[in-house]
């Protein structure tokens, strides 16, 4: 005798059309990634035969105050580690992005309005002599190397071929005007403080940089039109930056000339600085300055700082600015978090810079490695955060009279953590932003999610949980590229660059792989990168050879397509076991149809006697037989039925189990592991996960049986929000009501004050 299951309560069904059912996305994802080779191996480490270029500079720069312009050369000495011999080499030109035939400026597109600021006006007019004037190229017996400047980039030819192992130095003179970030834009320049007649200049892009050359590209000279940014070699720098003598300068690198450039006073407190591992200590106060401020003086001094194993340089210099910094622990060396900022940046500045830097130190080395370099600076600017290592520049300004509101200080100290966590990508795990921007701003972009949740519980994080990207990913696919794209072609920059893969990687850690697993894998691929120039591949395979899951699917819905997470839960059936024993109701076949049915329900008060009510002798056996009720021969079957079976099988019989057989639908493109949040009717909560690989068949639907101690009350999908599911509308059994609520008010203007300056409004 076999156990028969019966379906008691009847399904909620929905119905949709799948309309990614016509391929398999469990399909290993090999034929998208590169072979394996010598170079990179197919766990995602670097091959045995992994090789990289190296590039030093030694920079001479004068920062013209009085006219806005740098001038500068430099010698670049280039070593040719790869197995290739090359004849010419690759030079970026980033500067001229703002030249007068700027590719960038033509390819812009731009449509009249009644409103346009003065900086679209002056983008737009072109009217800024910019991009760099070279002056001279040579050798290093300074004869004339031929060269081609090919928009953003410059080809210069050698004499001689450059051969394996070989190195060659190369003398640039240039010169060019430096941009009113505040008129014109740009991640570098300079902003104008017309009360004293004074600048600050946030400098990068300022030399001639040579382009990466690698296994997987050769030379990388995609043209620079603005969104993309850098890949870079590592090198040494020694640059001398001469500017102002009463400039204050903070650069990528340590200052070697200090005692020539600082007073003693100065000195005695950068000293005390780097034991103060608590609190930062004021180097230059706001009160010295505001006299520097004040006048200025025709002298130069000249800066001399030297980086080791850097990929770029970038400065910042003026006499507006006040210094404090701190010291923060590693594990094997004490680092200086830093920062330069004018009076305008305070209160802020001085409350939450230096500590947002070092806080960024603490905990990026708590998920990847100990912070290689041995300061990180913070640079006030009012429009723009950017990173280079060892120094950032990050927005961050007041209210004039002191006050903020919430949004300026969430902000600012979100753009300290997420520029000073360039560091780590990719200025040290040195990625192609060229031309995968989701490399560095998103890798970095949830590490900064991670960081702000260790600053303050529940800090407001634009990026990372799985449903702030829910109306991204639920948008007109026609606006939406995927993750692998490159950076000049992408829409929704931000959403596509930051927020997507950031949110990507946190559903991976919290619900895919799992803290620890994850944690593992991730600190695996940024040691293995550490100073090296990695792929998406590299990511990829090093993620699944650490945690030992097939991710494939993963990567393949996430980063590879423009698909959204749909999970409908279509119904809950109670499944009942029917053991045949007759003794049992339970075991009875219970229809409750002709107790519901209309005709039914009025015919017991329509007819007032039916036939064999008025004519008993129609009675016979069948009138009131009954199939179900227990007979002798039932119970003797039952029992022998019984005495067939072994101890588990009798425990089976003898439980409460109540089963349950769940059915639900992939209406979206991504499949995602069902995640159910189970309430009982005896109040209690179990939360069930199942994994994504119960889609591996592509079906767009799928049913899962599952047994509990106790009566089913509801279930969600999703409850946690983890997988960025566009419709939860779909995510309840029974079905919930959805509640959308609104605000009645009384249109008013608005008073242009923060509630800090309401609150003191109210204090006076």
């Amino acid at each position: 005798m076999r156990l028969i299951l019966l379906l008691i309560i009847l399904p909620l069904v929905v119905y949709s059309q799948n309309p990614n059912n016509n391929y398999n996305l469990f399909k290993q994802l090999d034929e998208r990634l590169p072979t394996p080779n010598v170079y990179r191996n197919a766990a995602g480490a670097p091959g045995h035969l992994y090789w990289q270029q190296k590039v030093d500079y030694d920079i001479d720069l004068r920062l013209d105050d009085q006219n806005q312009k740098i001038y500068g050369e430099e010698w670049i000495t280039y070593y040719n580690n790869s197995p290739d011999p090359l004849d010419y080499l690759w030079v970026q030109l980033d500067q001229n992005v703002r030249s007068f035939d700027s590719q960038t400026k033509k390819a812009s597109e731009k449509q009249a309005s009644n409103r346009m600021s003065f900086s679209a006006l002056h983008r737009m007019l072109n009217d800024f002599d910019g991009g760099f004037k070279i002056e001279s190229v040579t050798d290093q017996n300074k004869d004339k190397l031929e060269h081609t400047i090919v928009h953003t980039m410059m080809r210069i030819d050698l004499d001689e071929v450059l051969k394996p192992g070989d190195s060659c130095k190369i003398y640039i003179k240039w010169w060019y005007n430096i941009n009113d970030r505040m008129q014109i834009g740009g991640r570098s320049g300079y902003e104008y403080f017309p009360e004293e007649d004074n600048y600050l200049y946030t400098i990068a892009q300022f030399y001639p940089r040579m382009c990466k050359y690698n296994d997987v590209y050769g030379w990388q000279n995609k043209q620079f039109l603005g969104r993309g940014e850098f890949t870079l070699e590592f090198g040494d720098y020694n640059v001398a930056i001469t500017v102002p003598s009463d400039h204050v300068v903070g650069a990528t690198g340590v200052l070697q000339n200090s005692k020539d450039i600082l007073s003693n006073k100065q000195l005695k407190r950068l000293k005390a600085s780097k034991t103060s591992f608590e609190q930062p200590v004021l180097i230059i106060t706001q009160d010295e300055a505001e006299k520097n401020e004040k006048v200025k003086s025709t002298d130069e001094k000249t800066w001399i700082f030297h980086a080791d194993n850097v990929r770029d340089f970038a400065f910042a210099s003026s006499r507006k600015f006040i210094w404090d910094a701190m010291a923060v622990e590693q594990s094997q060396d004490t680092v200086m978090a830093m920062s330069l900022y004018p009076k305008e940046g305070n209160p802020l500045w001085e409350r939450y810079s230096t500590k947002a830097v070092a806080h960024t130190l603490k905990w990026y080395t708590h998920y990847t490695f100990d912070y290689p370099y041995p300061v990180a600076y913070s640079i006030h600017t009012k429009r723009i955060g950017m990173e280079y290592p060892m120094i950032c520049f990050n927005y961050g300004r007041p209210e004039e009279d002191g006050t903020y509101s919430e949004r300026m200080k969430y902000g600012m100290i979100s753009v300290i953590i997420h520029e000073v966590g360039h560091n780590y990508f990719p200025m040290i795990v040195n990625s192609d932003e060229r031309q995968w921007t989701w490399m560095d701003e998103g890798l970095n972009s949830f590490l900064q999610y991670l960081s702000e949740q260790q600053w303050e519980r529940n800090y407001p994080s634009r990026r990372g949980p799985a449903y702030k990207i829910v109306q991204y990913m639920k948008g007109d696919k026609n606006q939406i590229t995927p993750i692998m794209t490159n950076s000049e072609s992408l829409f929704q920059f931000g959403n596509n660059a930051y927020g997507k893969p950031a949110t990507a990687l946190n559903i991976l850690r919290e619900t895919i792989l799992g803290r620890e697993l994850f944690d593992f894998a991730f600190k695996k691929y940024s040691r293995r990168w550490m100073f090296k120039h990695p792929t998406p591949a590299d990511f990829f395979r090093t993620m699944e050879d650490a945690s030992g899951i097939d991710l494939d699917w993963f990567w393949r819905s996430w980063f590879y397509t423009t698909d959204h997470v749909d999970i409908a839960i279509n119904s809950v059936k109670e499944l009942k076991m029917n053991t045949g024993n007759p003794d049992d109701s339970q075991n009875q076949n219970d229809d409750s149809s002709e107790d519901k049915y209309i005709g039914n329900i009025i015919n017991a008060d329509d007819i007032h006697q039916t036939y064999d009510e008025i004519d008993p002798t129609l009675i016979d056996f069948y009138s009131t037989y009954n199939p179900e009720a227990p007979t002798a021969k039932k119970r003797e079957t039952y029992q022998s039925f019984l005495e067939s079976l072994d101890e588990n099988d009798k425990q089976l019989i003898d439980s409460t189990l109540y089963l349950y057989e769940l059915e639900f639908e992939r209406i979206g493109g991504i499949p995602m592991p069902i995640i159910l949040g189970l309430h009982f009717k005896d109040g209690s909560y179990q939360k069930e996960i199942l994994p994504a690989e119960i889609w591996r068949f592509n079906s767009p639907v799928v049913h899962k049986i599952l047994a509990y101690d106790k009566k089913l009350k509801s279930v969600e999908l999703d409850p946690n929000l983890e997988t960025a599911d566009i419709d939860v509308s779909n995510n309840s059994y029974p079905p919930q009501q959805q509640i959308t609520r609104f605000k009645v008010y009384k249109q008013k203007e608005r008073s242009g004050t923060n509630p800090m300056q309401e609150a003191q409004a109210d204090d006076d």
